[in-house]
């Protein structure tokens, strides 16, 4: 999985990496918004000249984007209507001590509900969410080939909506 943080917090990054890179993963940081927005547009230019989206859907050259709230250059806020507006459907995880605000300005702002983490948190709650362990574990106990599923690259909303309707299924199994 390759994710993009935006923190401007050397500690709270390199937290971040460890955690990361420990569970297999790819971590890409800048220390303000600004550059993260050009990290982005940067990833998604690359992902287009590799043929990638020759099918003509939205890019999306990271599983998720990580934005810490208040940044230096652009708050994470900001960085979101960027991000949304080149790709709609990507994922953005807000990191903040401010869950409330941040939760009430997403929503009207960007029109949608984005994912919160209360800081501080910890880091194996983190990957986990990053992850979707939820989703992962529902469809293993369902005897899904998980491994397999993840190699057709579905969106979030598509694993969940899978698990929703395999256990919609095995309840009336059950029944």
């Amino acid at each position: 999985m390759k994710v993009l943080i935006a923190e401007d917090d050397q500690y709270a990054s390199t937290l971040y990496e460890t955690a990361l890179t420990e569970r297999g993963h790819e971590a890409f940081f800048t220390q303000d918004g600004k550059s993260c927005v050009e990290t982005y547009m940067k990833a998604v230019s690359e992902s287009m000249d590799n043929g990638s989206s020759s099918d003509g859907k939205s890019i999306s050259p990271f599983s998720a984007v990580v934005l810490d709230y208040r940044m230096p250059e652009m708050n994470g806020l900001e960085v979101a209507k960027e991000i949304l507006s080149i790709n709609p459907k990507e994922r953005i995880i807000f990191a903040s001590a401010h869950v409330i605000d941040t939760l009430a300005q997403s929503i009207s702002e960007l029109g949608k509900v984005v994912e919160l983490l209360q800081k501080p948190f910890e880091m194996d709650a983190f990957v986990d969410l990053l992850e979707d362990i939820g989703v992962t574990k529902g469809l293993e106990e369902l005897n899904v080939d998980v491994k397999s599923i993840r190699e057709l690259r579905p969106s979030r909303e598509q694993l969940r909506d899978l698990l929703e309707g395999l256990r919609k299924i095995q309840k009336g199994r059950v029944l």
